[in-house]
């Protein structure tokens, strides 16, 4: 079995970003989710988001591409839902965002994606983390400066996550 560590921060819509996902169909939801990521050998780390959209942080094993990922969990949570006999329909948009990130910043996306009701009744969004489509315009980028450069400080910030 490969070694790995792969996060990352997807969202999606509903359809139409018609606000279906009301607080007694969200745990819901969330579980179907949460169920089908580990069926799939994923680590979920948190699901959040509001009436017409979610988020997720997860952990995916290379062994399936991202896309794939997304749309089985998509597929299968609204299949199972709707069977269920409840009085809202599932359906979600064909597109979705995904971003990937290093492990030190996974609590920083944690947090992000439990506080999503907070931000956006404050309006405190992260704009480029609630896209679900469009055309790419610019990467996010560290400075160059705060890129560990110098062979050794590489090193030694690798070592320092067996410790």
């Amino acid at each position: 079995m490969p070694y790995w560590q792969l996060f990352y921060h997807l969202i999606w819509s509903t359809k139409y970003r018609e606000p279906l996902l009301a607080p007694d169909v969200e745990p819901i939801v969330y579980e179907l989710l949460r169920t089908k990521a580990i069926g799939l050998e994923a680590t979920v780390f948190a699901i959040g988001g509001m009436p017409d959209h979610v988020h997720m942080v997860v952990s995916i094993p290379p062994k399936i591409a991202v896309a794939r990922f997304v749309g089985q969990i998509k597929a299968v949570t609204s299949t199972k839902f709707n069977k269920m006999n409840l009085p809202t329909i599932l359906y979600w948009q064909e597109e979705y965002g995904a971003f990937s990130f290093d492990a030190k910043r996974l609590p920083n996306f944690i947090a992000y994606v439990q506080s999503q009701k907070e931000h956006h009744a404050q309006r405190t969004t992260i704009a480029v983390l609630e896209r679900c489509s469009g055309e790419t315009k610019r990467m996010l980028r560290e400075p160059a400066p705060t890129y560990a450069l110098d062979d050794s400080a590489w090193r030694a910030e690798l070592t320092s996550l067996e410790e």
